[in-house]
């Protein structure tokens, strides 16, 4: 009698596989999905920081920074699939809030940022939670001192 060598994977060694593939994609996705998203953030920040500046600057030009609007229809940063940018005055042109919001449905969504016009920096709105001190960089729900 010949003994045929047979190749091959049995059903068991292939279903074996398929689940831990699958177990460690379960885990693997949502810290992927969490990193893609963190990763969109400063992008807002820098357009908050930069039209802080530029309302600053309108400040120095004019008194205020702004009698109806934001700098009197200066130029906002242009809303992207990510986030928009929002500002309000205050005090009579006197003092400014400027935030920055993730877009409705958007991998932002959840997030939003802060500042004033004393150069006040907050956290407004966090999926992991708003941190208790002033600061737009966290870690869960702390501000991160890196």
């Amino acid at each position: 009698m010949h003994k045929q060598l047979q190749r091959g994977l049995t059903l068991v060694e292939v279903m074996v596989t398929v689940a831990l593939v699958g177990i460690i994609a379960a885990v693997a996705m949502p810290n992927y999905s969490a990193y893609m998203a963190r990763s969109k953030v400063p992008p807002g920040l820098d357009q908050l920081a930069s039209t802080a500046t530029r309302l600053e600057q309108y400040y120095q030009d004019h008194g205020n920074y702004g009698t109806s609007s934001c700098g009197n229809g200066m130029n906002m940063p242009t809303p992207t699939h990510y986030n928009q940018v929002s500002c309000a005055t205050s005090n009579s042109g006197q003092g400014f809030s400027l935030s920055v919001t993730g877009t409705t449905g958007g991998p932002l969504q959840g997030y939003q940022y802060g500042v004033d016009n004393r150069g006040v920096r907050k956290t407004l709105q966090h999926p992991k939670g708003v941190p208790s001190s002033d600061c737009w960089s966290v870690k869960g729900a702390v501000c991160d001192a890196s």
